[in-house]
């Protein structure tokens, strides 16, 4: 059935698709491996009530990149804009076993995240150009699969590369991935036409440079779901020590494992349903997941919440980016792509910096957290049925 589905797609698609879907692949392992054991690292630098700030320094510097790369994507080429990307990913990797206090971690966090605001811009803008527009939602599906399964095999791997050869392995892991992705990367085909030179005139940032307006309801629905994920980063590894877990990444291991089936039949399931309507049916399994995981206290729920959250997660991300692609101008897809990983940003850095409004790292800690991110999911359902009301009207 898998080949069936498969197939067709690999016939369209072409090399260039599938290396830069490997390459992403390794690109978000690097990044994701060191994340289970950041709250242990940043606690035995002496900064245990800084976990909050791991995830939102990253996320601000990935958020205020975005605009740059999006820019520079649509005007020296998207491979440019991922090579920055991986060359900063691989060296912040190989600095964080000198880097021992907590400001200067927590500054190498801040860098890290302008890898994470250049590569995946640059990628999807890519990819963009290289799908079919008929296949739209099925290869923004399998896109996806490869950015889950990043998230999934990095995180799944991350504790357990911890417990065999400590931090200064685990870093240099996630250097090693971060090379992986480069020397894929190597063999891409430049998509851009008649890239242009860089200047540091380009780096000069306009309004209409912030943003495609055009793709504002898929980055409105991105960033009211996308806390949920900066809330999971920051807590399950906390959740997952209170259950007695080692593998403090194992929730998001869990999770890639119904992403995964879900995207591989997205397309069959949801290609010619509104985009609205299949954000509506991620967002009733999201609501479900965070409701179980904040009722936790056996590792049957905790593995119910995280299968549940993989399914949310495989019908909503290639939704918003294939109704970003949808939404998006020709000439403005980097722009496009760089607005809705903006709101991505902006949700998991509200996600995370909520976590440090309570103080205490208790189970009330734990739920009042989740708590915002149900209230926030509420509203993405509201938004998305008022979209589809006054297109009836209309």
């Amino acid at each position: 059935m898998k080949l069936i589905v498969l197939l067709p797609m690999q016939e369209s698609l072409g090399p260039n698709f599938w290396r830069s879907s490997l390459s992403i692949f390794f690109f978000i392992v690097g990044f994701n491996l060191i994340l289970p054991e950041m709250n242990a690292f940043i606690t035995q630098l002496g900064g245990a009530s800084c976990k909050g700030l791991i995830i939102t320094l990253f996320s601000i510097s990935a958020l205020l990149s975005r605009p740059f790369s999006g820019k520079l994507s649509d005007v020296i080429g998207r491979k440019k804009v991922i090579y920055f990307g991986i060359f900063i990913s691989f060296f912040v990797a190989t600095l964080y076993p000198f880097f021992l206090t907590v400001p200067l971690f927590l500054s190498l966090r801040f860098i890290h995240g302008l890898a994470a605001g250049f590569t995946p811009t640059g990628a999807t803008a890519l990819v963009t150009d290289l799908i079919p527009e008929k296949k739209r939602g099925h290869a923004m599906g399998i896109w996806g699969t490869s950015i889950s399964l990043g998230i999934g095999v990095g995180q799944g791997l991350g504790s357990y590369i911890f417990q065999l050869g400590g931090f200064d392995c685990l870093f240099g892991c996630a250097a090693f991935f971060s090379g992986l992705s480069l020397l894929l990367t190597l063999k891409i085909r430049e998509t851009l036409p008649l890239p242009k030179k860089f200047s540091v005139d380009l780096l000069k940032i306009r309004r209409k440079d912030l943003f495609e307006k055009n793709v504002l309801p898929a980055a409105i629905a991105m960033v009211l779901t996308a806390p949920c994920s900066g809330f999971l980063f920051v807590l399950t590894p906390d959740i997952s020590e209170n259950l007695g877990i080692e593998m403090k990444g194992l929730y998001l291991g869990i999770y890639a494992i119904p992403t995964i089936l879900v995207r591989l039949f997205y397309g069959k399931l949801f290609e010619n349903v509104k985009r609205e309507i299949a954000m509506l049916v991620a967002c009733i399994f999201l609501l479900a997941s965070m409701i179980l995981l904040q009722h936790t206290e056996s590792i049957l729920t905790y593995t119910c919440s995280a299968l549940i959250f993989g399914i949310a997660t495989g019908i909503s991300s290639p939704t918003l980016f294939a109704w970003t692609a949808d939404l998006s101008p020709t000439s403005r897809r980097g722009v496009g792509a760089s607005t809705v990983f903006i709101a991505l940003e902006l949700g998991v850095m509200i996600g995370s910096a909520s976590t440090l409004i309570f103080s205490t790292h208790t189970s009330s800690y734990i739920n009042n957290s989740l708590l915002i991110g149900i209230g926030l999911i509420l509203v993405a359902m509201i938004y998305l049925l008022k979209r589809l009301s006054i297109k009836r009207e209309t």
